[in-house]
């Protein structure tokens, strides 16, 4: 009885003095501490990131990690079950009910991938200005997730275009900065160039007047409208050269000054010189804008004559000046054949003064 109560005394001493010794010499491990928030930059999820204090456990992965920029939950319970396989235990959890995970990525935006295409195309084989090209994708768009890693500039390495299909295939690489093999990206589709163009927006018929609300502005294939297309602003006020249907694109060539004349009509023609200023009504035969030769009925004396349209039903008629006599031969002929001052003085009024 005494040996044993000696040997417990003696085990307690022990313990005692080696816990002291411990604490005294500073070697006390500290306990796993688990994170609430937790971001990777791989595909796992390792001991590591989701304890502190994870000591040569830290590089064992325990998940997989969610896809490139999302999030994900994990219960702690879990992540405890998952701890203790790998002989991590007495872990802190501080009231911790779910691990939140977040994979970091570089995000690449659509509309960042379609501009960077278009100017990869700009100018090659006919084409225009990259702003001006309209890109229709294989594959619907979508923004891209790279691995954090990869923070190059799109790069293209390949660029073909075929006018006639009007078929591209654009390829870029995007470098790494740990030394990883470039990311490879590969875009196919078809690229339009297209220009702003001057559109009706209802059907119009021969010498019609276009007015504010007949003529809208759409982007159109530069095929479609030609090299003529005419603006909005030098359509507004023009007269329809033909007949055309709403949704059609207005070529200059569609398109004419107004008629200031029209056929039928009464107008009034001009008759100014110098010094004369006279207006008489007439009746124009044919149409004419400003500046056209026309031909116009006097109703006064019921003549047909010509006159160039001037302004709305104005129509100014020339006036011959009158010619003056030629004084050159007279002039000439006094030159030649002089008068003599005898013979003058020999004429019968002379005799008689005489």
């Amino acid at each position: 009885m005494i040996v044993r109560r000696l040997l417990l005394a003696t085990a307690l001493l022990a313990a005692a003095s080696a816990s002291a010794f411990a604490q005294s010499s500073g070697d006390t491990i500290a306990a796993p501490v688990l994170r609430a928030d937790v971001t990777v930059t791989s595909d796992v999820v390792r001991i590591g990131d989701v304890i502190d204090n994870a000591g040569p456990a830290a590089q064992i992965a325990i998940y997989r990690a969610p896809d490139l920029g999302t999030t994900g939950s994990l219960p702690t319970v879990q992540v405890l079950t998952a701890l203790q396989a790998h002989q991590v235990i007495g872990v802190e959890t501080r009231d911790i009910k779910a691990v939140s995970v977040t994979r970091l990525s570089r995000a690449i935006e659509a509309k960042d991938i379609q501009l960077q295409v278009a100017h990869a195309l700009e100018h090659r084989s006919g084409l225009g200005d990259a702003a001006n090209l309209t890109l229709t994708f294989d594959r619907d768009l979508q923004d891209i997730q790279l691995e954090a890693s990869y923070t190059g500039t799109l790069q293209p390495v390949g660029t073909r275009f075929e006018p006639r299909s009007g078929r591209f295939d654009v390829s870029f690489e995007i470098g790494s900065e740990n030394n990883s093999p470039s990311e490879k990206l590969r875009f196919t589709g078809i690229a339009i160039e297209t220009i702003d163009a001057a559109v009706l927006t209802r059907n119009v018929e021969r010498n019609e007047l276009l007015k504010s609300s007949d003529v809208t502005i759409e982007r159109r294939p530069k095929a479609e409208v030609g090299s003529d297309a005419a603006t909005r602003t030098a359509a507004i006020g023009m007269q329809m050269r033909r007949p055309l249907r709403a949704g059609q694109a207005l070529r200059t060539a569609d398109l004419a000054k107004p008629d200031l004349v029209q056929r039928d009509d009464n107008v009034t023609l001009i008759y100014q010189t110098s010094g004369l200023y006279l207006t008489i009504r007439g009746k124009a035969l044919e149409n004419g804008t400003e500046g056209d030769v026309v031909s116009v009925l006097n109703l006064q004396s019921q003549r047909t004559i010509s006159g160039t349209v001037v302004g709305r039903d104005q129509v100014a008629v020339s006036i011959a000046a009158p010619r003056l006599p030629d004084t050159s031969t007279t002039v000439g002929s006094m030159e030649t054949a002089p008068v003599s001052v005898a013979a003058s003085n020999s004429s019968p009024a002379a005799a008689n003064a005489e």
